[in-house]
């Protein structure tokens, strides 16, 4: 028994642990729950008690199926878990769809990994091949390691990844003190440019500035990455040869878009530029992999990753909850989710991978592009299924995929992501690789942190999604012609709301040529629909934007510092003319693949029943209600664009920066009420981002 006196003696967070374990203690003892427990010291011929604990995930998947149906607890004591396969729960697995918890111990941590640890690193051998290939002042700063002596011998594949292209799982990486370490590339931090694109070399080539790609003659497998013509399309292409007396590099694989004098690109996977510490490089002939470690390796963990699945996948499973598990250093994803309902990852680290941390729905690798050429798409993500109180980070191929819903019917998904941390999810593919893509009916973002991403934080594609409470800041850093939050090019993609999220600091790439502004909120291409209700913009570029669509509510907004605050164009008039002249046939066949005369769209959206009939071309329907501007300026309207096409009613303009005040440190706002237009009604400011409620 725990006496109060013992316990006021001891410090705070041992009292609380041992709160922890003598309560779990006590639920053990008389749970009609049944607790299995996994240990790294653990035997799968063991009973699974405490003492007695499992080795192994899929000796724990024995026992839940054996469960009688009674609720199932599988802890996991401390240590690193190598998984060498996906571990898949299905629904029959899990009998009666009883509850199932997979857990940390508490106060424990535990890694699961689709990687492995490795030990050896020794000097580089200067006599080597290797050591007439990196530069000789460089030599006592590399280690070297074999991974073939360690029984490692596959090690994936450098791919042409990127915008249009699947995702897909990286190489076998290298990973120093929990940080990705970077493949050995030139420049080292910064882009090399572009210079002539001669029409000679047939969009194949362009010539490059410098002797630098002289040192390279001979490397295999170079690679290079680049924003080719767009600042909103980065793909990598391999060199198939390189002519340094014409200063000429001719790639191998497609570019996606034209070479263009100017645009950004750097090369990779050279062991000629291994040159600066954190830089690594394998050869995949010999197994021998380099590394200038970023400090003294001794007491470091150093990890491999190998496994190219998802590390969990439950398939239709119902009532599965994942806990308090960190997972990581995967050439794949973390979690996939396939059917099933009131499935979480709660309360996870989700890290150091390939591609995307969670894909609730089938993370099929073309997912953008089965939806842009099917509108109706559906990933079979289930109902109810969700992410909470995670910490998603530097992940290869985005955040979380959140599908859910059935955009036939308009049946809802209610699937989410919810009080999560979302940050540096686009590590490999930097553009369309969102903090969080979002596609199907009905599904929920809400109380997230999400920042610090080169690209869009959230695409939202599909019906009546709620994006509320989130807190988005320092995204589309890399690019330009890119938004927040972005939807674009179909008006059938109604009734999401955009409430009382705070968007601040936004700013694309400086420097480059072509239009790179940057939107907090951006419906492009007649993305249609959409109401956005009391949200504050700060320094958040473009704030919004409407780009020829129609039906649009925009009331009860702060914005301060806008540049502008509203946009509004009628672009088919424009530069977007081929859209309505049989150039590109996309929105029409959007709009017939929904029947926008039948049930259930004809009831739920009425507006498109007439729409072919009501001048598609312009932006009707956009309203602009009791909305502040503070600083910056107010609006663009654009391509003859007027007041008597967008409605307008008590927004109040031009207020100066008396208005509000703002504490430096956190960027949160306070505002003069007294200054409120009429009707306007308070935003709770203090609800929005982690840890808050609604």
């Amino acid at each position: 028994m725990i006496s109060q006196l013992s316990l006021k003696s001891m410090p705070l967070k041992i009292r609380q642990l041992t709160i922890a374990l003598f309560l779990l203690s006590s639920i053990v003892a008389c749970s009609p729950e049944q607790n299995y427990f996994i240990s790294p010291d653990g035997n799968d011929q063991n009973d699974g008690t405490i003492d007695q604990p499992f080795a192994t995930l899929e000796r724990a998947k024995i026992a839940i199926k054996e469960a009688a149906e009674k609720p199932v607890t599988i802890f996991l004591r401390e240590g690193y878990y190598q998984l060498q396969q996906s571990f898949v729960l299905t629904g029959t697995d899990v009998p009666g769809n009883i509850p199932v918890l997979i857990s940390a111990y508490p106060g424990e941590e535990v890694h699961l990994i689709g990687g492995r640890e490795i030990k050896g690193f020794k000097a580089m051998d200067e006599q080597s091949k290797a050591g007439k290939q990196i530069k000789p002042k460089y030599h006592h700063q590399i280690l070297q390691i074999d991974l073939r002596a360690l029984g490692i011998s596959e090690y994936g594949e450098m791919s042409a990844r990127g915008f249009g292209k699947p995702i897909q799982p990286s190489g076998l990486e290298l990973y120093f003190d929990e940080r990705p370490m970077t493949l050995a590339r030139w420049p080292n931090d910064e882009w090399a440019t572009i210079g002539e694109v001669p029409e000679a070399l047939d969009g194949k080539g362009f010539i490059y500035s410098g002797n630098r790609p002289s040192s390279w003659l001979g490397a295999p497998d170079i690679w290079l990455h680049g924003y080719w013509k767009y600042d909103w399309a980065d793909t990598y292409v391999s060199i198939a040869d390189i002519d340094t007396l014409e200063k000429v590099i001719i790639s191998e694989t497609p570019s996606g878009y034209p070479y263009t004098k100017g645009k950004r690109f750097y090369a990779l996977n050279l062991l000629e530029e291994l040159d600066t510490p954190g830089e690594w490089y394998l050869d995949r002939a010999t197994g021998i992999l380099y590394f200038w470690p970023p400090s003294d390796p001794e007491n470091v963990k150093i990890f491999v990753s190998l496994l190219k699945e998802p590390l969990i996948q439950l398939k239709n499973t119902s009532n599965v909850a994942i806990k308090n598990l960190t997972l990581e250093y995967s050439c794949g994803g973390g979690v996939e989710i396939i059917g099933g309902s009131n499935n979480v990852i709660k309360d996870c680290t989700l890290r150091n991978m390939g591609t995307v941390a969670v894909s609730i729905g089938k993370l099929e690798g073309n997912i953008s592009g089965l939806i842009y050429n099917n509108t109706l798409y559906n990933g079979d993500a289930g109902t109810g299924n969700g992410v909470s109180g995670c910490t998603i980070h530097t992940t290869g191929e985005g955040g979380v995929m959140l599908g859910g819903g059935d955009r036939k019917t308009l049946t809802r998904g209610n699937n989410y992501v919810e009080n999560s941390d979302i940050y540096n999810s686009s590590r490999w593919v930097r553009t369309y690789r969102a903090g969080i893509f979002m596609y199907g009916v009905g599904n929920i973002v809400k109380h997230n942190e999400i920042h610090d991403l080169p690209h869009t934080a959230v695409f939202f594609w599909g019906n009546d999604h709620l994006m509320e409470y989130n807190e988005i800041h320092h995204v589309c850093m890399e690019t330009g012609d890119a938004g927040a939050f972005y939807n674009g090019r179909d008006w059938t993609q109604r009734g999401s709301m955009i409430r009382h999220n705070y968007f601040h600091h936004l700013h694309g790439v400086e420097g480059q040529q072509g239009w790179n502004e940057v939107m907090a909120i951006y419906l492009d291409d007649w993305s249609s629909g959409a109401t956005i209700f009391g949200n504050i913009f700060y320094k958040a570029g473009r704030s919004i934007m409407i780009g020829g669509g129609r039906d649009n509510i925009v009331e009860n907004n702060i914005v301060i510092d806008g540049q502008p605050a509203v946009h509004v164009d009628a672009r088919g008039l424009g530069w977007a003319k081929y859209y309505f002249n049989g150039g590109d046939s996309t929105l029409f066949k959007r709009l017939q693949a929904i029947h926008p005369l039948d049930p259930p769209y004809s009831e739920r959206y009425p507006q498109l029943v007439n729409l072919l009939e009501d001048d598609p071309v312009l932006p009707k329907g956009n309203r602009f209600l009791r909305n502040i501007s503070s600083g910056g300026r107010w609006i663009d309207l654009l391509n003859g664009v007027n007041d008597t096409l967008v409605y307008f009613q008590n927004n109040q303009i031009d207020l100066d920066n008396s208005f509000y005040t703002i504490e430096e440190d956190s960027y949160r706002l306070k505002f003069d009420a007294d200054m409120y237009p009429p009707g306007f009604q308070a935003i709770p400011f203090e609800k929005i981002g982690l840890n808050a409620t609604d």
